[in-house]
């Protein structure tokens, strides 16, 4: 068995129509492999049921366990099924060919060539056609605590450990990348294809989610092609149909939402969270929230990094926050242009506080009462000095002479 301390060491830093199932991979060796069987010098063919050594064994098959000499609690159903078994106890091999090589405990193979070439291997679990099937694992531990179910699952593992494929190709070309999880068609399907050993710890739930990681570790996809092109790119976290689906060397992004962040290719630190948030951005250091948030209208595709956007400006017109007014701070003003965006006022541009603008309308408001007293005022002397006149028309009137008339002679 392997400690714990074998996974820490571990730690570093959609399917082609027109492709068919990579069938004559799996099936490469396994030809091979029965003939030899066939013309071995240890090889019977006994009819059904098979040889039955050991103690507690059930075989039904033509050489099924015919060498399980010391091996105990084992049962074997299918041609050549645990066929060279000695001293593994407590498997199981259903199909023609499964577990032919095993001489370790407690493994289970259902399905034509499972777990074939299964030698230390433990507690292996391989339900499919050619599941786990370049399986062989070491004295060390190492090719232990698998489970693949479906058709080539796990289909190139050798020494890897701890991992977990349920799926048609699921994680089909990992070798020896450990604590891995896959979970849907071809999800996880060219992990650790270089057998590098660094992709570890990659949990991939949906159709071709993960497919194309080969060293990448430490990512997590949920949704159908969820960082489907991620080659080498480290803790990444993708939520979503297609959520960071161009992503191939860009790490620590996360992308929740249907297509969220998915132009993105080797852009880093990014958080985005929203449907098709973040369309057309490859950079760094961003963040955007709220359904199709990002570039404004007209300016998708130029990249950028950096920069906060929150909501679609074509769509989000009124901003409510909570817990700005009434809170005093110090600082530096700011203001908001025509396009939404916060930034520090230029010279002329300083914004008036709340206070300045009440002092300033007090003042405004004495001023103006102020005037009307005088208007007022004015008022009221020009109605007297329009009385006075009247009273010294009406004296002039008394004391005027009165007109005489001259005759011309």
């Amino acid at each position: 068995m392997y400690s714990l301390n074998q996974v820490n060491k571990l730690v570093s830093c959609g399917r082609d129509p027109a492709r068919s199932l990579p069938f004559w991979r799996g099936f490469l060796l396994i030809p091979l492999i029965l003939v030899w069987l066939a013309f071995a010098p240890n090889a019977q063919t006994t009819p059904d049921p098979g040889f039955v050594g050991g103690t507690l064994n059930t075989a039904d098959g033509t050489s099924a366990l015919t060498s399980a000499f010391t091996a105990s609690g084992n049962a074997a159903f299918g041609w050549f099924s645990l066929a060279q078994n000695i001293a593994g106890s407590f498997n199981t091999g259903a199909g023609g060919g499964t577990l032919v090589l095993n001489r370790a405990d407690a493994n289970t193979a259902v399905g034509a060539a499972a777990l074939i070439l299964n030698q230390f291997g433990t507690r292996n679990t391989a339900c499919g056609t050619a599941a786990m099937v370049s399986n062989a694992g070491d004295a060390t531990g190492n090719g232990s605590f698998n489970g693949a179910v479906g058709a080539f699952a796990l289909n190139a593992n050798t020494t890897g450990f701890s991992n977990n494929a349920m799926g048609d190709s699921a994680l089909f070309r990992n070798v020896t990348g450990a604590a891995n999880t896959a979970v849907g068609d071809l999800a996880l399907e060219d992990n650790d294809a270089t057998a590098a050993g660094t992709a570890n710890f990659n949990c991939a739930f949906g159709a071709q989610a993960l497919q194309g990681n080969v060293t990448g570790d430490s990512n997590n996809a949920v949704g159908a092609t969820a960082l489907a092109a991620n080659n080498d790119g480290l803790f990444n976290q993708a939520m979503g149909f297609g959520a960071l689906s161009s992503n191939t060397s860009g790490a620590s992004n996360v992308a929740i939402g249907d297509s969220a962040f998915a132009d993105n290719v080797d852009g880093s630190f990014n958080t985005v969270i929203g449907d098709q948030a973040g369309a057309g951005v490859n950079g760094n250091d961003n963040i955007y929230i709220g359904a199709t948030a990002g570039f404004a209208a007209g300016s998708k595709g130029t990249g950028e990094s950096g920069t906060i956007r929150m909501g679609d400006p074509d769509f989000v017109g009124t901003c409510f926050v909570a817990g700005i007014t009434g809170v005093p701070v110090t600082g530096d003003p700011v203001c908001v242009n025509s396009d939404g965006q916060l930034g520090t006022c230029a010279a002329g541009g300083r914004p008036v506080s709340m206070n300045e603008l009440k002092a300033a309308t007090e003042k405004q408001a004495a001023r103006i009462a102020s005037q009307e007293n005088q208007i007022q005022t004015l008022t009221a002397a020009l109605k007297q000095q329009a009385e006075q006149i009247q009273k010294v028309s009406a004296q002039l009137e008394m004391i005027r002479p009165t007109p005489r008339v001259v005759e011309n002679r």
